[in-house]
């Protein structure tokens, strides 16, 4: 029997990992499915910091934002509803780490560097499979992700062989894209991440995903035959239908106060309000996430960590009702696409 289904793997088995995640979205999950569920998503840690540590060596001295996350309890659980076939010990985005840079090509410049690294990890995926920026979602979606399996001599990491974390590489325009879709699932009863409620907010992100991919990236999103001119009227006639941009422009950001203590809880209540709490170190953090969500069932939790508290605010804006940089570049994409429809 492998290490990774004996009873060293974090929660015991990948088998009762998978049954309690089955369990879960069969809504019959029993206390004991759920301690196995906090246990292996805490193991998850180790390898968080096991990458990041790896990231932030090859970004130093670059202007690139690095970031962590621990996947939320709730959108686990709402995954495993989505996806019948979904098994939990192979879900490959529990552990995330988050890259933004300032443009595509230093972001596949710096992933090509990154996959010839020397090191164990295993890359699962095909270098193709999840490029959304060569192939976009048809949500709209650009960016590009990575699924490493962790891997490891070591007799003190041996425990966490196998477990996955995915790395995801996005521009600071396709994250300006991403949270704002965040930011409206927030903050309306629509969720047009998950393709879910009014239709007309998934179509003028969908719209706003080709204005920004043409005018800030010199590239296309998923509608690459709409004219111009018909981009900018569709896009602003379904924004005067559902007032998306006066919406966004309304948000004031939250001032939520984080400290230098690197490991942030970000909590969003029912009514929208969001709570900071920081902690020293990881353990603290990970002991008050599970004790949280325990506690607080109905409101969204999340473990993030950055270098500073820019870095968080910068790679988790969504938290912070922050789609300012939204607004700037798809105000400045209709401006520059009408413009060249007058020449």
């Amino acid at each position: 029997m492998s290490n990774t289904d004996s009873s060293s793997f974090p929660g015991g088995s990948k088998k009762k990992v998978a049954l309690a995640g089955d369990n879960v979205r069969n809504n019959i999950a029993t206390a004991e499915d759920l301690r196995v569920i906090d246990v292996w998503r805490a193991a998850h840690r180790f390898v968080l910091n096991t990458f990041q540590s790896i990231l932030r060596s090859r970004t130093r001295q670059k202007n690139i934002i690095v970031a962590q996350r621990h996947k939320r309890k709730l959108t686990i659980f709402d995954k495993l509803k989505r996806f019948e076939k979904m098994n939990l010990a192979r879900m490959d985005d529990v552990a995330g780490c988050r890259l933004i840079f300032n443009s595509v090509e230093e972001l596949y410049r710096f992933r090509a560097e990154f996959h010839a690294a020397n090191f164990k990890h295993k890359l699962k995926n095909e270098v193709d499979k999840y490029d959304y920026i060569r192939s976009p979602k048809d949500t709209g979606y650009r960016g590009i992700h990575d699924v490493y399996e962790y891997d490891v001599n070591s007799e003190s990491g041996k425990k966490y062989k196998g477990l996955l974390v995915e790395i995801q590489y996005r521009t600071f325009v396709q994250h300006a894209w991403a949270t704002c879709v965040e930011v409206i699932g927030f903050i309306t009863e629509s969720q047009p991440k998950f393709q879910r409620g009014d239709k007309r907010y998934e179509k003028a992100m969908l719209l706003a995903s080709e204005i920004l991919a043409r005018t800030a990236e010199g590239m296309n999103s998923c509608c690459p035959d709409i004219p111009e001119d018909v981009l900018v009227a569709q896009f602003l006639s379904l924004d005067t239908e559902i007032g998306l941009m006066s919406m966004l422009r309304g948000l004031s950001a939250v001032k939520g106060n984080i400290s230098l203590n690197r490991n942030t809880i970000l909590m969003i209540s029912e009514d929208n309000k969001l709570e900071v709490k920081t902690f020293r170190d990881a353990s603290s953090a990970l002991k008050a996430l599970f004790e949280l969500e325990r506690d607080n069932p109905g409101k969204d939790v999340v473990l993030v960590k950055a270098d500073t508290s820019e870095d968080v605010r910068a790679a988790f804006k969504n938290y912070f009702s922050d789609a300012n940089e939204f607004v700037r570049l798809v105000d400045e994409g209709c401006r520059i696409l009408s413009r060249q429809d007058e020449i």
